[in-house]
């Protein structure tokens, strides 16, 4: 892929939306289908979109992950996540990557031939995904033997690779020695729950993936050994807060959008009123559009913060993806009330919204966890002590 800007990553995007994902998010998510065609539409246009331009990626960072995730949201929410992973995966990949690492994993990235996905949350820490308890050994020269259970993987089963987090395991190693890795599809050992059944985000076939000593090549560490507090902080939040940002941002985008068309179009038969002419649905449509206004901008603000390595990059961030998850669930909530007993139905894509978007504060890291870290970057005190 060559460098195109920002205005076209959209646009391609916007394509992918509207041919792809729209018309399968209501079959996505009765089904609860991982949504293959809309990943490889995604894929093929922007499956590089995070790889640096040297290896034949887009070479753009936050601001389009957001933007992108906006798109995708308002048409489909699962394949939107799915696709947010797959962009967090490539740029945890792409931050320290051995020359090695840059054939194997970025050049087919790139080339939109290869998904990758994140692989860090475990049953034993629950949202508190950056300390696993996964154990990863020597096993012999040049080999690491990894130990654990990995859960809530999006993608599970569907990725040609996982971006995983363990714990040092070796005799004589100091406690809490911290490390990513990359697992290939396929190696032995590997070994899938059972399939997602969830209220919502239905299509991300988000399921648990047990490591019986599943045996690597030392070459797929990433970076050094210990990094990973590194890369929780430096690219898998700022990227994976990002993707949810922008997907939720374009789910409750959606939920205005279908409360303001059906308010267009009714009219009470009996006195021939449009309901659009009624000023408390007037006031409140107008509420639900600044609140999603401002949202927007906030996450938008803060990508651009923190591409610049500024000051309050972290704040941004945090409240990017809390803000968006209490807005999502308001404007979708809202929405129903201005739609009514039609939005209340099952097949209404309100339905599906409001399911899909109160994932938001469920997914680590947590609004309440969140809004803690904001409190303690503006107190200059420890982001991860109790």
């Amino acid at each position: 892929m060559a460098r195109i800007e920002l205005g076209k990553v959209v646009a391609l995007a916007r394509e992918a939306a509207d041919e792809v994902l729209a018309p399968r998010a209501a079959e996505t998510d009765a089904g609860q289908r991982w949504p293959e065609q809309g990943m490889a539409a995604l894929r093929r246009r922007l499956g590089g979109l995070v790889v640096p331009e040297r290896f034949g990626g887009l070479g753009h960072g936050l601001l389009a992950v957001a933007q992108v995730g906006e798109v995708t949201g308002r048409a489909c929410a699962s394949t939107s996540i799915c696709f947010g992973m797959h962009l967090a995966g490539s740029a945890v990949i792409a931050a320290k990557a051995t020359p090695e690492q840059q054939e194997r994993y970025l050049r087919p990235i790139a080339a939109g031939e290869h998904l990758t996905t994140l692989a860090l949350s475990e049953p034993a820490t629950g949202g508190e995904f950056w300390l696993p308890q996964t154990r990863m050994e020597h096993s012999r020269p040049g080999r690491l033997r990894l130990t654990g259970t990995k859960s809530f993987v999006t993608n599970a089963a569907h990725a040609d690779s996982y971006v995983l987090s363990a714990v040092a395991a070796d005799p004589g190693i100091p406690p809490g020695l911290f490390s990513c890795a990359v697992l290939d599809a396929g190696t032995a050992g590997q070994v899938w729950g059972e399939p997602w059944t969830g209220f919502g985000m239905r299509g991300n076939s988000s399921r648990s993936l047990e490591l019986r000593g599943v045996d690597i090549p030392q070459s797929r560490l990433l970076g050094e050994e210990g990094d990973q507090i590194w890369y929780v902080f430096n690219v898998v939040a700022p990227y994976f807060l990002m993707a949810m940002a922008g997907t939720y941002l374009g789910v409750a985008a959606a939920a205005l959008e279908e409360a303001r068309a059906h308010l267009l179009r009714r009219r009470h038969a009996h006195s021939d009123r449009a309901l659009a002419s009624q000023p408390v649905v007037q006031h409140r449509l107008g509420s639900m559009w600044a609140r999603v206004e401002r949202t927007r901008r906030l996450i938008f603000h803060a990508a651009v913060e923190a591409e610049a390595g500024g000051a309050e990059a972290l704040m941004g961030l945090a409240s990017a993806k809390a803000e968006v998850a209490e807005a999502a669930e308001r404007v979708i909530n809202d929405a129903l009330t201005l739609v009514g007993g039609i939005g209340y139905g099952q097949d209404s894509p309100l339905h599906r919204m409001l399911r899909d978007a109160r994932a938001a504060h469920v997914m680590a890291p947590t609004t309440d966890v969140l809004r803690i870290w904001t409190g303690r970057a503006l107190l200059d005190e420890p982001l991860l002590e109790g």
